[in-house]
């Protein structure tokens, strides 16, 4: 075909389009309070598998990618020490980056970086030695009596200083390995920062900064739970939260100073991590050594977000499995102003199903932490296992996702997404979608109803232990995707109508996001409802309306 003027135009102009998304630095993008990660232009769901802390060595790597793999994980949430890149000051040694990120493009894997620097849940303990052996030049904490604390002052200038020149000098790195293959989708600046044992720093320099007024940035956002004066210095502004939301403010600008001079050099999205108060205590009373002061916890998003305006997300670290505490962390951090991003949950098999709720309500990924076949354990917090079952309560999950991880991620953007957990009550719940009603049952079996007796009203086996939950997203006004197991669903009409299910087809997504129906479902498969079984399937159901 001969090219015309216009035509010849009009490819150029593609060609450089596509070459624009091509290029296209990883981002977040917001819409209607929805979120969505963007890689290569187009939404993308991270599936996690963070590594342990230890792991973050070339010769550690195989048994990492060997989990991570067995997982169907897409991405890896991976430690870059500061410790490790600057071992002396001033000389910088990303050997292990360089292997890390040519490793995972081998293994077709995505990358999250952790910046492991001035504090590592809370402490200073992956600072270089030349930091941990100069307390003079990089102070820790005082209490009241000017003793020191195990924490680092986030009112320390050289310690801030340091820390911003080996960050800067890490993402300036990342850039120029990785800037045209985007393996890297995001950073962590710090890990589950604050302070145990004492609530804010009282060195001179924070307690000068402590008696000045609250900055109009952090009053516009955050209100005191009980009203104290419009303006002034903390005290009088929040009264006894004073100390906690100071100490936020403080380790907020800290981190935020670093995150914003990194994105300087190499815009990547960057975040920050939070060992969680308690979500059932509402409202938040003030801190009373029941948790890390200062960390990003839900009460203080208003702070960070303030005075980190270079942080795109707060994301919860999950490590209480009770289902009351879990939804109630998954709503209080995920905001119109802040993505719903899980970077650990927790290894034990009652964490799996909590996928279906977090995928579902449209979160733009979530990461079970200590993914990897060392010999080691984080018990109770984790699991006990460190062979490939440790991997199979969530890698069944991420099985159904995997194929479909681009669309999930777009119709989760479009707010057409939602999903639950099994509750620790074993109680019915339901999922409100427009003009439908998806009611959920559990423990039952694959036939009949437990109002009949006798076997049918005994719970299923296999079932002792809470364990199922569904996912779903409407694709059309009466068209679902359900992906989900040990779970009975029924769609009903909502608002008292009429309606019927025409159509139930098992099966799934193939390469190029074309349904590939299975079987189609009929007579005793649904009969009484749709039966999700013990290991997770995904369904597309049409419903309809009599006319």
């Amino acid at each position: 075909m001969k090219k015309t003027p216009l035509l010849a135009a009009v490819m150029a102009c593609l060609f450089s389009l596509q070459a624009t998304v091509a290029a296209e630095l990883p981002r977040l993008v917001t819409h209607d309070g929805r979120h969505a990660l963007l890689v290569d232009g187009k939404p993308f769901l991270i599936l996690g598998a963070q590594a342990h802390n230890s792991s973050n060595y070339p010769a550690a790597l195989k048994q990492v990618w060997d989990a991570a793999r067995d997982i169907k994980a897409n991405t890896v949430l991976m430690p870059v020490a500061w410790e490790q890149v600057e071992p002396e000051e001033g000389r910088f040694d990303f050997s292990f980056v360089d292997t890390l990120v040519a490793e995972a493009r081998q293994q077709r894997k995505h990358l999250v970086l952790l910046w492991f620097a001035t504090w590592k849940n809370t402490s200073a303990q992956y600072t270089p030695a030349w930091v941990k052996l100069a307390p003079k030049r990089f102070p820790a904490m005082l209490d009241q009596e000017g003793k020191p604390s195990y924490c680092l002052s986030p009112f320390g200038d050289e310690t801030l200083k340091a820390d911003k020149r080996a960050f800067v000098a890490l993402m300036s790195h990342l850039k120029k390995i990785d800037a045209e293959q985007r393996t890297v989708l995001m950073v962590q600046v710090e890990n589950e920062v604050g302070t145990y044992g004492l609530v804010r720093d009282y060195a001179p320099a924070a307690q000068a900064a402590f008696e000045q007024d609250v900055p109009a940035a952090v009053r516009a956002r955050k209100k005191a739970p009980v009203p104290g004066a419009a303006s002034g210095n903390w005290r009088a502004v929040y009264g006894d939260y004073a100390d906690e939301y100071f100490h936020a403010w403080a380790i907020a600008r800290y981190i935020g100073d670093i995150a914003a001079a990194g994105r300087a050099v190499y815009d990547l999205p960057m975040f920050v991590n939070n060992a969680l108060r308690n979500p059932l205590e509402q409202p938040p009373k003030p801190w009373n050594k029941n948790f890390a002061s200062g960390g990003p916890s839900h009460d203080v998003i208003d702070i960070y977000k303030a005075a980190a305006p270079a942080i795109d997300i707060v994301g919860p670290d999950i490590y209480n499995f009770e289902s009351a505490q879990v939804n109630a962390n998954l709503a209080l951090f995920q905001r119109p102003d802040n993505a719903l991003w899980v970077p650990e949950i927790g290894t034990k098999p009652a964490y799996g199903r909590f996928l279906y709720a977090m995928l579902g309500r449209g979160a733009i990924g979530v990461s079970p932490f200590g993914v990897d076949y060392f010999n080691y354990s984080n018990h109770p917090l984790g699991a006990t296992a460190t062979d490939r079952t440790l991997v199979e309560p969530f890698e069944r999950i991420y099985r159904m996702f995997a194929p479909i991880q681009r669309l999930w991620a777009q119709w989760a953007f479009e707010g057409r997404t939602q999903g639950i957990a099994e509750g620790d009550d074993r109680q019915p719940q339901q999922l409100d979608f427009p003009g439908w009603t998806a009611k959920l049952t559990y423990r039952l079996g694959r036939f009949g109803e437990a109002s009949w007796g006798g076997e049918f009203a005994k719970p299923a086996p296999g079932t002792e232990e809470p364990s199922g939950g569904v996912a779903m997203a409407q694709i059309a006004p009466d068209e679902f995707i359900l992906i989900g197991h040990r779970v009975r669903v029924r769609m009903e009409p909502a608002g008292g109508t009429s309606g019927m299910m025409l159509r139930a087809e098992q099966g799934h997504f193939d390469g190029q996001g074309r349904w590939q129906m299975e079987r189609v479902l009929n007579g005793d498969q649904v009969d009484w409802g749709l039966n999700l079984p013990a290991e997770p399937v995904m369904l597309k159901v049409r419903m309809g309306r009599p006319r």
